[in-house]
């Protein structure tokens, strides 16, 4: 393929917003699929947890082939949590689409990725999706937009990207506002003719970027990059470098070199500069590397991935029921495996801690550490992790900051009242609000720590019809004390296995986690009290055998159904002196310390500490 008809682009997005419908519709028109092939909703997101959740964690390469040019396209993650993906697969590509909601418009996400973009002056071509919607309103949309590049201080000829109004479910485009498209057409030649060849020197030497890595059974380690300069083949000798340590170069031969054909690799013998290549064969080579001429070891800057603002603490199991249900249980399992996430995800930070049995676990925010939690213990791990904290710093008088969000909400006019008497709790500052119809938008500026644990507290506040999202804005002073929950827990107090009986005296207490038939231990929480404090109640106590009859003895036992707790409603509810044990079965919260009476000591010492 000559390099002034290969076009490489990203489609950023806020999530939700269409962006993987997009490029679903890019490669059914592209001609990626037979006419008669069955296609099914998001097929890039080919990943288990992506297909169950609806949105997309990793960033993945695909070709199209529009009339005599190649189109690389990256489909990147919308969740402001995987915005590190988005970060570094940013450096392969020359142009961006950027996805809007006509109803919803720019969003927290919209903002982060666009300045990444922008800042490594790529081209921008507006998607204006969903205009099918009945509810859609594209000019305010437009001028969203508008106001948003110049918040950004875009060029002059960035603040002129031209637009295109699309459905991705329709599968149609127009560049006109007031003309309804008929195929995708429109699209593909604005990104021909607005996105640039890339600019790389076939006549240079050879110079490789790896931007992302992928593992295959038979091949193992391939690197996956664009060719900067030069020109690739297989056979070729390279050194590979990186532009941090330039000092260290190894030598290695190209065993095998793939270029991306749909949503396929297919071989190929050589490669020039501008198209995005898979290299096998370059040994244990890390994202961040540059794959360089043998004789020219001269490495190029990665892009500065945006540092983590949540920790938490992942360790070795170690309650009553440890070692029954995971195949990897041992502390060396556990670092093993959270080294070789930190090496495929930049954004995860992995410190040691004074036992050899925990690990300081540091990433972008709560899915994002509650993805990594659930694919580990889909793989087979068995592990407990703490209550999720954000990362403090200070300044140079050594006062302490915080990490802030920027949290937009939509929710019902009725239900304005109740947010933000709930956000004023949780100390965030009010920066916009905007009536659209019958819903309010709300912008604030909130404490990271001040949204852990109220997803679900917004959707009961707001009925399940709010919708709400949030993105890093950045560090400030500290806003003071925030209580993160006003419930208390209810404790088994014994080991065993739940019993009708005693779930029903328990249930009077709060809502119960557990049914009849649950095995359950001393110290393990059943269920949460509304009161507020911690209450041991015995689940597991039996009727008492007697011969004496009474009228009340044998009415049935009417049991209300357990609130069941998923691993991110778990991570929610989890307080300072609790922790989460995971397991491929199953999900328990516990105490810290399972014994009762040191508990209560532990209580009456920091009562009077105080």
């Amino acid at each position: 393929m000559e390099q002034n008809k290969i076009r490489n682009i990203a489609i950023i997005a806020h999530v939700d917003h269409g962006k993987t419908s997009l490029v679903n519709e890019l490669l059914k028109q592209g001609g990626v699929f037979r006419n008669n092939q069955e296609v099914g909703d998001r097929v890039m997101d080919s990943n288990d947890l992506e297909r169950e959740r609806g949105i997309t964690i990793l960033a993945k390469n695909a070709a199209i082939y529009y009339k005599d040019y190649k189109i690389n396209v990256i489909d990147t993650p919308g969740h402001a949590d995987f915005g590190g993906e988005v970060e570094r697969v940013l450096k392969m590509v020359d142009g961006v689409l950027l996805v809007v909601d006509a109803f919803e418009g720019t969003m927290p996400q919209t903002r982060f990725v666009l300045e990444k973009a922008l800042s490594l002056n790529l081209k921008v071509i507006v998607v204006i999706n969903k205009i099918d919607r009945p509810d859609a309103r594209i000019p305010e949309v437009e001028d969203e937009v508008l106001e948003l590049l110049f918040d950004l201080n875009a060029s002059e000829e960035q603040l002129n990207s031209p637009v295109i109004y699309a459905s991705a479910r329709q599968g149609i485009a127009s560049a006109k506002r007031d003309e309804k498209g008929t195929d995708m057409q429109p699209l593909f030649e604005k990104i021909v003719n607005h996105i640039p060849a890339p600019s790389g020197d076939v006549s240079k030497p050879l110079q490789m970027l790896v931007s992302n890595t992928e593992h295959n059974d038979f091949l193992g380690k391939m690197a996956v990059g664009k060719v900067e300069n030069g020109s690739i083949e297989v056979g070729q000798m390279v050194s590979i470098t990186n532009f941090f340590t330039p000092e260290k170069v190894v030598k290695i031969r190209v065993q095998q070199l793939f270029v991306f054909d749909g949503m396929k690799k297919i071989e190929t013998q050589k490669a020039i500069a501008g198209d995005i290549v898979c290299v096998a064969g370059l040994g244990d080579i890390m994202i961040g590397d540059t794959v360089c001429d043998v004789e020219i070891p001269n490495a190029l800057e990665f892009v500065k991935i945006s540092d983590p603002s949540v920790e938490m603490t992942f360790m070795v199991n170690d309650s009553p029921f440890a070692g029954k249900e995971g195949k990897f249980v041992t502390s060396r399992h556990l670092r093993e495996r959270l080294q070789r996430e930190m090496i495929k995800d930049l954004s995860l930070k992995v410190e040691d801690t004074d036992t050899t049995d925990a690990f300081r676990v540091r990433g972008r925010g709560e899915m994002h550490l509650s993805i990594l939690i659930e694919n580990m213990r889909r793989e087979g791990y068995e592990f407990q992790v703490s209550m999720p904290k954000v990362l403090f710093k200070e300044d140079e008088q050594g006062k302490k900051m915080e990490p802030i969000d920027r949290l937009v909400v939509d929710v019902p006019e009725d239900a304005v009242g109740t947010v933000m008497s709930k956000m004023g709790v949780r100390k965030g500052e009010l920066l916009e609000m905007k009536p659209q119809g019958s819903r309010t938008r709300l912008e604030f500026l909130v404490p990271s720590r001040g949204l852990f644990g109220y997803k679900s507290e917004f959707l009961t506040d707001t009925r399940g019809e709010g919708i709400m999202s949030s993105v890093h804005y950045g560090y400030d002073y500290y806003k003071g004390e925030i209580e993160r929950r006003i419930c208390g827990a209810l404790v088994a107090h014994e080991t065993g296995e739940c019993i009708g009986y005693g779930l029903a005296n328990a249930q009077e207490r709060g809502a119960l986690f557990v049914k009849p038939g649950d095995k359950v231990y001393g110290g393990m929480i059943v269920g949460e009290n509304p009161r507020g404090d911690d209450l041991v109640v015995n689940v597991c106590k039996r009727k008492q055998l007697t011969n004496m009859r009474s009228c009340s003895s044998d009415d049935a036992l009417r049991l209300i159904p357990p609130k069941l707790m998923s691993l991110e409603k778990a991570i929610e509810f989890l307080n300072d002196d609790e922790l989460l044990e995971v397991t491929p079965q199953s999900v328990r919260l516990r105490k810290t310390i399972l014994d009762h009476d040191k508990r209560a000591q532990m209580r009456y010492r920091a009562k009077n500490s105080k």
